[in-house]
């Protein structure tokens, strides 16, 4: 009878709701504890074991952050898909109130081991520890990764120059026969989708062709997807900072020859264009990629200029000097002046005169002849031996001018042979 009375005020308190009832699990609570109760991620989810897992992989570029010459490293940010079939997580929604699709930890299930053989240094991407797995099966797994990959950078042609860079995915362990790759779009899709591209920086997206093979490595296949992603630079920055100036720098210089030489100025000017060549050189260093095997075309081009302007520089240097022999020397180079001209445009008789007139103020000096007529005279014959000595350098200096310019063609020409080779590669 106690017992009975007992059970009863327990009856009674319950049904008054002193005790609370336990809250029962969720619908989702459940489907994940059911699923991932005797779940193993260490195995591969198939029933048969012989049967590969096919792993689609889809790719959009979303921007191309860096591009290191020297290294030969580039860094893009993509955005990754995988989407693969898990047999063991397959469930009835109308058992769980509905559900189609949860998120399960990535550390907790199956994830494949692909993985991009490029990868050369580790980026900073975001960390995204879960998937998407639906009622069927099927899981999905989007992540941003940013990719540091190795590149063959041909920076020839900067800044024209067009990149083609590779991001090959592949299974690292498992062989074709375990882990099978595809592409979740269409090919021709894929290499046209630049809509999420960020196309205002420095390179701009042409296309990302992909392709499927196997690779053989120790008598297995082990399944392989390339990307090809084609990038080229936009030149725009570089031929207003670097190539219209030093063709404007080039250009006055060939101007600068129209100078007289004997006005002093020229190699003033033509040392001021030189030094504004060189701070505008090193200022810019730092926008020209290197590397230890090929020089940049461009790089070759600022060599030859300052070349060309430390040689304009020289070629004036030399014609100043002939302009500024002491009347001694001109005196003694006379006869070899004479012999060098090959314009002719003093004839014989000139020089015969000249040498006529000095033995004349000798002849008058010993005859005892008026002081003032010998100095007149020797002034006048020293007049025409500078005149002819002026005019002589003055022909050295176009001479040298003509020189220049058929340098400067010839350099010319070359660029443009060196850019067609190139352009028809």
């Amino acid at each position: 009878c106690v017992l009975e009375v007992f059970l009863s005020l327990l009856a009674l308190v319950g049904s008054s709701g002193m005790f609370p009832e336990k809250p029962k699990r969720s619908a989702l609570n459940q489907l994940t504890r059911l699923l991932l109760r005797k779940y193993n991620c260490g195995v591969r989810p198939v029933q048969n074991w012989t049967k590969p897992t096919t792993i689609y992989i889809d790719l959009i570029i979303k921007s191309v952050l860096d591009v290191d010459g020297q290294t030969q490293k580039v860094t893009t940010s993509i955005w990754y898909r995988q989407i693969w079939n898990d047999e063991f997580l397959v469930w009835d929604p109308e058992e769980f109130d509905g559900i189609t699709e949860i998120s399960l930890s990535s550390d907790a299930i199956w994830v494949p081991d692909v993985i991009i053989s490029e990868f050369v240094d580790v980026g900073k991407s975001p960390v995204i520890p879960y998937v998407y797995v639906n009622c069927s099966g099927t899981v999905k797994n989007y992540k941003p990764i940013q990719v540091v990959s190795a590149c063959h950078l041909e920076i020839y042609a900067f800044p024209f120059d067009k990149q083609n860079c590779t991001l090959t995915f592949r299974s690292w362990l498992h062989s074709v026969n375990e882990v099978d790759l595809a592409l979740w779009r269409p090919a021709e899709e894929i290499a046209n989708d630049t809509r999420e591209f960020m196309n205002d920086g420095e390179w701009e997206l042409l296309s990302v062709p992909s392709h499927y093979w196997t690779l053989n490595l120790e008598n297995r296949d082990y399944a392989q997807i390339q990307f090809n992603v084609l990038i080229r630079r936009r030149p725009l920055l570089y031929v207003v900072s670097l190539l219209i100036p030093s063709i404007f720098f080039m250009v006055v210089d060939v101007t600068s020859f129209y100078l007289p030489p004997n006005s002093g100025t020229r190699i003033t000017f033509k040392t001021s264009i030189l030094l504004g060549f060189t701070v505008i050189r090193v200022n810019l260093m730092d926008e020209i990629p290197a590397t230890a095997i090929k020089t940049p075309l461009i790089g070759v081009f600022f060599a030859v200029c300052m070349a060309l302007l430390v040689l304009s520089l020289a070629m004036s240097i030399f014609v100043v000097k002939l302009l500024h022999y002491s009347e001694k020397e001109i005196k003694e180079m006379s006869m070899s002046a004479c012999l060098l001209d090959k314009y002719g445009s003093m004839d014989q008789s000139f020089i015969e005169s000249a040498f006529t007139s000095m033995k004349t103020l000798d002849d008058m000096e010993q005859s005892g002849g008026r002081r003032e007529n010998t100095i007149y005279l020797y002034n006048r014959v020293l007049y025409f031996e500078i005149s002819y000595w002026v005019e002589l350098c003055l022909k050295v200096d176009k001479l040298l001018f003509c020189v220049y310019l058929l340098i400067m063609l010839i350099y010319v020409m070359t660029l443009l042979l060196l850019w067609g080779v190139w352009s028809s590669a």
